[in-house]
């Protein structure tokens, strides 16, 4: 389905203005869940921009920290949307209750859409993974959860390192990652933007590969690893189905808007726990409706969770197409 074009926006934004106390009475309640990072930036582009408001949608923002949080609020039935989730939890919330979490939207990160990577400390010289085979035993530390600590190990463990012969991996608070690379605790470090950009800026650390999951992982630098996503409660689309497709219309735009608009990234600043400093330059995924998925996406999505499953991440399979959810175009 195409984006709306920027005239189509415009008009969307002046309906309530153009409607007055009328929209505003009849603006309907979604309680929305956000992890304030960079990933939640659609829910503050639809919020200031106005496509919430332009489709009678007021929000509650419930700022939550971190995953397990996230779906603790959606199975009790404390948020109708998440902004941002990782789809791993997402899956294993399914586990727990089928359906309590279903994508509208899915974030892609591979080498071009930046998110996860392994840095090295300075003067390690290593400007692949590969040229850390023989390097060990190489002190390593990871972003903290099952998910990204099974990434990290499994992308090493792909390049021909052994864990506890070539590699030890510690997990770390990522507010500790800038500091721990730059006093040289560790040699290498799987983490996320912004801090890769943090510690590139600041000297901590040098890039040794960006988008790694999808290198080494899924098996191809243009694979695109849905980690993250924006994801109603099922309960949610099944008691408002309007509210529902209204809330998925106003989020649309604002993922058009990011894709072509850089001046969305001004929203990071404040709202979300992104550094002022880097908000403009930093790498950032490519946001996705869930009926834009191509085939080969669709295959990546699964590739991503079966990996999930074969280290334990997750305790039996599920299938995360079943998870999407592509509403259609609302009435009004």
């Amino acid at each position: 389905m195409t984006a709306f074009p920027r005239a189509l926006r415009r008009f969307l934004v002046a309906l309530p203005l153009a409607f007055g106390a009328m929209a505003a009475e009849a603006a309907d309640l979604v309680r929305v869940g956000v992890f304030p990072v960079s990933s939640a930036l659609p829910f503050f582009v639809a919020r200031e921009r106005g496509y919430f408001a332009a489709f009678d949608i007021e929000t509650e923002e419930a700022r939550l920290m971190g995953g397990p949080a996230v779906v603790g609020a959606m199975i009790g039935d404390q948020i109708d949307v998440a902004a941002n989730l990782v789809t791993i939890e997402g899956m294993n919330a399914n586990l727990l209750r089928s359906g309590v979490a279903r994508f509208i939207a899915v974030n892609a990160q591979n080498a071009t859409f930046q998110m996860e990577q392994f840095v090295g400390r300075k003067g390690l010289g290593a400007s692949s993974l590969a040229d850390l085979v023989g390097m060990g035993p190489l002190r390593a530390m990871s972003a903290p959860g099952p998910a990204n600590i099974q990434a990290a190990k499994g992308v090493l463990e792909a390049v021909g390192l052994r864990e506890g012969t070539d590699f030890t991996m510690t997990e770390l608070a990522m507010n500790l990652h800038v500091d721990a690379m730059q006093a040289g605790t560790f040699d290498i470090g799987y983490t996320l933007e912004p801090n890769g950009t943090v510690m590139r800026d600041v000297g901590a650390a040098e890039l040794i590969e960006a988008g790694v999951i999808a290198t080494h992982l899924l098996g191809r630098p243009d694979a695109k690893a849905f980690a993250a996503g924006a994801a109603m409660t099922g309960a949610f689309v099944e008691r408002n189905p309007d509210v529902a497709a209204r809330f998925a219309a106003a989020w649309r735009l604002a993922l058009a808007d990011i894709a072509e608009d850089p001046t969305t990234r001004e929203l990071l600043k404040g709202n979300t726990f992104t550094p002022s400093d880097v908000a403009m330059t930093m790498p950032m995924p490519e946001f996705l409706m869930a009926d834009a998925l191509t085939d080969q996406d669709r295959a990546d999505y699964v590739a991503l969770i079966r990996f999930a499953v074969d280290r334990g991440v997750l305790e039996q399979p599920i299938d995360p197409l079943d998870y999407l959810i592509e509403l259609p175009e609302p009435a009004r």
